[in-house]
């Protein structure tokens, strides 16, 4: 047995093993990151958007559906709104 070196492994051998032995264990860690990122990360379906809040011509036009307020009153309220526009603080 010529290229044996008596049951021992040679010089670029011992070279081959030492990366292929890093390069499993990067795998193996590298793996076990992603696969913890995954299944720590929030689900895309249990993530949902709160509604936006209806705006005040919204809210008027369901309180007129609902019949809590008549036409009239329906149509004052807003006109006054949209005369008003955005409000703004007043200034000390």
């Amino acid at each position: 047995m010529m290229f044996w070196y008596g049951h021992d492994v040679g010089g670029w051998g011992w070279i081959a093993m030492s990366i292929g032995m890093i390069l499993f264990w990067a795998l193996i860690i590298t793996a076990l990151v992603l696969l913890f990122r995954t299944l720590s990360r929030p689900h895309e379906h249990a993530r949902t958007l709160a509604p936006p809040a209806p705006t005040p011509e919204q809210i008027l036009a369901e309180r007129f559906a609902r019949s809590e307020i008549d036409e009239e009153e329906y149509q004052h309220r807003l006109a006054v709104l949209r005369s008003s526009g955005p409000r703004t603080p007043p200034v000390a």
